[in-house]
């Protein structure tokens, strides 16, 4: 079983479990993503969030004829404010799993990425097993199914708690630690910016779908029915005209669905 590393998150998130469910049907909705982690969340030049995420969010957003209002909010508060109402969905690149699917509901995947370490260039990296990182340094962002894989599977190497994973890529770089993980995707934008030059992702993939889960999905709340239906048929719209394929090519030179 996969111990609750997150308990924090989720019991941010219990504590909104009291407000009272709705089918949501309404023509404005407001979506919450996290405006940390590009390409799929950031912030631009002038202050307005932007990356693939956003853009999946406003094209699903006029496949459904709906005028979206998307904001920024810290990774930690996004359950919790969703549950209290302060959104009604949540495009951020959250990994569809049973604990979560415990506190909140999901539509279908609408992109998968593997899980990799990234290290240092020269670093020797064949080799990640729990055994072979006994004692080293590893990075990862807090509060995220990340940290609990690694808090269970790898409780003997030293693990590093960041707020974001550009924190934990700044002490990458800096040899403050050896390694970081996080999303394949994510690491692979990273990579290629100026910051990570420094850096190769380890050649192994991790794909327990017991923390990973089985793609990353828009969170609602469990009551919003109606809501969850029109975003499982706007991703079915977007893929199927095309429009998935033009923001697929505008970030990566691959399909990630």
């Amino acid at each position: 079983m996969v111990k609750a590393r997150f308990m924090r998150f989720l019991a941010l998130a219990c504590l909104a479990c009291l407000v009272p469910l709705s089918v949501s049907a309404q023509t404005k909705i407001r979506i919450a993503t996290e405006g940390t982690n590009p390409p799929f969340s950031s912030i631009d030049a002038s202050g307005e969030v932007a990356g693939f995420d956003v853009d999946i969010a406003r094209a699903l957003c006029a496949k459904m004829q709906a005028d979206c209002e998307i904001a920024a909010q810290d990774w930690d508060g996004i359950v919790p404010a969703l549950l209290a109402k302060k959104y009604d969905a949540i495009v951020a690149s959250l990994n569809i799993t049973e604990d979560r699917k415990n506190v909140v509901a999901f539509t279908k995947p609408y992109y998968r990425s593997p899980s990799v370490f990234v290290v240092r260039k020269g670093f020797d990296a064949k080799d990640v097993s729990p055994k072979a990182l006994i004692g080293k340094p590893v990075g990862v962002q807090t509060a995220t199914n990340h940290s609990a894989f690694l808090e269970d599977k790898y409780h003997r190497s030293i693990v590093r708690l960041y707020n974001t994973v550009a924190d934990a890529y700044r002490d990458l770089s800096a040899g403050r630690v050896d390694y970081v993980l996080f999303d394949k995707l994510a690491v692979y934008d990273w990579l290629k910016s100026p910051e990570g030059q420094c850096c190769e992702i380890a050649p192994t993939e991790l794909s327990d779908e017991a923390y990973f889960g089985s793609g990353m999905g828009i969170a609602l709340r469990k009551g919003d029915v109606a809501l969850l239906k029109r975003f499982d048929d706007a991703i079915d719209g977007i893929v199927k005209d095309g429009t998935y394929a033009k923001i697929n090519a505008k970030y990566f030179p691959f399909p990630v669905f």
